[in-house]
């Protein structure tokens, strides 16, 4: 599988998965309504180790362009595949998003509410403050990809199974430090659904927040390459 298509797979599911989970839990009459934050933690990560598990062999599973710059900057990744990839992880968000949008349109139609439709899509502030907000999703990035570094050492590497402690640390990062953003971490996962939510025909939705879009953007890639700084100096 040529790298292009397996980020582009691995990003579809992560989405399809992940947005999936939100959707069945805030959409009205889904069977999931309202079983809470740790189901979407849980199913968020399930989708980040099915992602990894179906990209890792085709592109190395980064599924985030906050992990390819970082690596491309910091850890020899050619920067002439950092295109490629990108490319390949927003056209799967999109396509992602839009399964379950599809996935999930009658509970659209039945849901009033413009910012849980929103949710289904893309993240939020559970407060809105730019400084902080930015902080909060830097450090989320940085947790993720100082971690996923340290995992794919070679002295630390489980194989194929290294897309579960991915998925775990997800995990952790969801139950720790997720409840004041949403815990994008990842540009892909949220501006491309962003952008979907825009072009769909969706029943009640509102408008797009574009004002606090470019912070689940900037703030991922700032936090990346803050932990790919580190690990390269740590040695």
């Amino acid at each position: 599988m040529n790298p292009f298509l397996a980020e582009l797979l691995g990003t579809m599911f992560l989405i399809i998965l992940g947005n999936g989970v939100v959707a069945n839990v805030v959409l009205a009459k889904t069977k999931g309504n309202n079983s809470g934050w740790i189901v979407i933690t849980f199913g968020w990560a399930i989708a980040v180790f099915v992602g990894v598990f179906i990209a890792s062999h085709g592109s190395g599973a980064h599924l985030n362009p906050a992990v390819t710059l970082a690596l491309a900057a910091f850890n020899g990744f050619a920067w002439a595949e950092v295109p490629v990839y990108i490319a390949g992880q927003f056209a799967g968000a999109m396509l992602g998003s839009t399964v379950v949008y599809f996935m999930h349109k009658n509970h659209y139609d039945e849901t009033e509410d413009a910012g849980l439709i929103e949710a289904t899509f893309c993240t939020s502030p559970a407060i809105k403050n730019t400084f902080f907000n930015f902080i909060s999703e830097a450090i989320g990035a940085f947790v993720l990809i100082m971690g996923v570094l340290f995992m794919s050492k070679p002295t630390n590497s489980l194989g194929t199974l290294d897309a579960l402690p991915v998925a775990l640390l997800v995990l952790g990062i969801g139950l720790s430090l997720g409840g004041t953003t949403g815990y994008a971490i990842n540009p892909a996962r949220d501006l491309g659904p962003r952008i979907m939510h825009a072009i769909l025909p969706i029943k009640n939705k509102g408008k797009n927040n574009w004002s606090y879009s470019w912070i689940p953007v900037v703030a991922p890639i700032v936090g990346g390459l803050l932990a790919a700084l580190v690990f390269k100096t740590l040695g």
